[in-house]
């Protein structure tokens, strides 16, 4: 069978319908993970219990956490046992992970996507914790929450929209950048690539790690969906290969809408005597994307961004491209 047949038929066994987690409510236990980077520093792993008791949850570490590893293949098995685990354990109501880094890919192919689906749970994160989202929400149908690591610098804009989508069970509403203190020089400015609105149900997050899922059976899946993308410190000539590799392999296509984080740090380096990438970010993205017949709007605050909106992939959602708006019409949790 080919490769791209082999993975539509994969997509077509997961469940049609979503899984809810259960909205949290103070006095819950919160379990927290590194299934990417390690974190052994004792004062980051205290300041990951500060934000839990801040929240008024209680939290329950993996044994992974706190520990700096000395072999990749233990630490892989190590990871997935505190996944496995944190999602078992009937006195955990939610699983979020301490940081992002690199390694979660390593796990897909070993985790216990049945125990999920039993046993579903809030799942939060971000940055390399996409390639969990992806695989987690297409072979389980739980919605899960692109938002903060428990190590995020939540802003009083990204606390705002996190306690909302984990404590609040009705559907989020209009999601849209903070207000600027100074209109004629935004700290987080929207442009509108094409102008409209589109509906339909999220899915996205990190573009290389998208892209490092392709030809898996967790390649994400876009058709008919709001795709949404953000990356942070690659050149503009990495995000157009990148994005150059979603299009060729269709991603696209029949995408309904399109959204862009603020991608930071996406510029040049300054090599002397010249660039290294003769474009610009916003060059890159009006040359590949500019045909699209679709709602595209750039520079949303998700991802890596100090004000960030936290995402529920799976529920419908309307793009607004000209208000530079998403607006979360179902709700993500049960009560």
């Amino acid at each position: 069978m080919k490769r791209r047949a082999f993975v539509s038929s994969l997509a077509a066994l997961a469940p049609a319908s979503l899984v809810k987690p259960r909205a949290l409510k103070p006095g819950d236990t919160v379990g927290l993970i590194t299934p990417g980077t390690w974190v052994a520093d004792p004062d980051r792993v205290a300041l990951a219990r500060h934000t839990m008791e801040f929240l008024g949850l209680k939290c329950k570490f993996g044994r992974t956490v706190g520990r700096r590893e000395s072999s990749l293949a233990a630490a892989v098995k190590d990871r997935l046992d505190d996944l496995h685990a944190m999602f078992e354990d009937p006195d955990v109501q939610a699983v979020m992970c301490v940081r992002g880094g690199y390694g979660a890919s390593r796990l897909l192919d070993s985790v216990d996507y049945g125990l999920i689906r039993r046993r579903p749970k809030i799942f939060m994160g971000y940055s390399d914790i996409t390639a969990l989202h992806l695989a987690i929400h297409q072979s389980t149908g739980m919605v899960t929450f692109h938002g903060p690591i428990v190590l995020s610098s939540f802003t009083d804009y990204t606390l705002e929209h996190f306690k909302r989508a984990i404590f609040d069970p009705r559907p989020l509403g209009r999601l849209a950048n903070p207000p600027e203190q100074r209109a004629i020089r935004p700290r987080h400015p929207i442009r509108t690539l094409r102008a409209g609105t589109a509906r339909g149900p999220l899915t996205g997050g990190n573009l290389s790690l998208i892209c490092a899922t392709m030809g898996t059976p967790w390649e994400i899946q876009t058709s008919g969906r709001i795709l949404f993308l953000e990356d942070t410190d690659e050149q503009p000539y990495s995000m157009d290969r990148m994005l150059t590799h979603l299009r060729l392999a269709g991603k696209f296509k029949d995408i309904r809408g399109l959204v862009l984080g603020e991608c930071a740090n996406c510029v040049p380096r300054e090599f002397q005597p010249s660039l290294d990438s003769p474009y610009s970010l916003g060059e890159v993205l009006d040359g590949i994307l500019g045909d699209l017949k679709v709602p595209i709007v750039s520079g949303l605050t998700i991802g890596h961004t100090g004000d960030q909106l936290t995402l529920p992939l799976g529920v419908t959602a309307t793009l607004d491209a000209g208000d530079g708006s998403l607006t979360i019409e179902e709700s993500a949790l049960s009560e």
